[in-house]
């Protein structure tokens, strides 16, 4: 992805990536310009030079973190290539194995359940989300009613997963989940040659 630890930002992106990581350790409210400003070495009056008050910094946040998830998403998927297959794994795996966006994803489902503009912020994420595993996976299903059903599963998995404590018996969970894709994307078992 564009975005590059470590590389030169400018005081503006270093408070949106900062706000990041406090929503994402410690939800909305942990996103304090004071805190912020002790982390970035800066006092807190730099926070003005770059944002009119603490709101717009969470508004620039999240305008971020939509563009990281879907807009950046989809242009590495496409320019990677590969069969559609291929495409909803890295789709996936960019999305929701990422130490960095998945964190952040949880905190904002977390935090839409309690302030609206979040909440459609996140439908219009998720339904960007769900029109590309609807085109991919129409691309080898012909049923609609089983591409959305498919498409949902593969999407509730992908974050689900991640809040499920259960054991698999002797089986890993890379494994049920590896199985679990092989029944979603329609291939035979254990063909991740793709």
């Amino acid at each position: 992805m564009r975005h590059i630890m470590g590389a030169t930002r400018t005081p503006r992106e270093r408070w949106i990536e900062e706000g990041l990581q406090a929503l994402a350790t410690g939800g909305p409210d942990a996103v304090r310009v004071e805190a912020l400003a002790k982390k970035l070495g800066v006092t807190k009056g730099g926070f003005y030079g770059s944002f009119a008050d603490r709101d717009a910094l969470l508004k620039a946040m999240l305008e971020t973190w939509e563009r990281e998830s879907t807009d950046e998403v989809i242009d590495r998927v496409e320019r990677e290539g590969g069969d559609p297959r291929a495409k909803i794994q890295r789709a996936g795996v960019l999305t929701f194995s990422d130490d960095r966006l998945l964190p952040i994803d949880l905190a904002i489902r977390d935090w839409a359940r309690r302030d609206e503009a979040v909440a459609e912020r996140l439908r219009r994420v998720d339904n960007r989300r769900m029109a590309l595993l609807r085109e991919l996976i129409g691309t080898f299903c012909s049923d609609a009613d089983e591409v959305e059903a498919r498409s949902m599963l593969a999407f509730c998995v992908a974050i689900g997963e991640h809040f499920l404590a259960a054991d698999h018996g002797d089986r890993t969970r890379a494994q049920v989940l590896a199985r679990a894709a092989d029944l979603l994307l329609d291939r035979p078992h254990g063909d991740h040659s793709h």
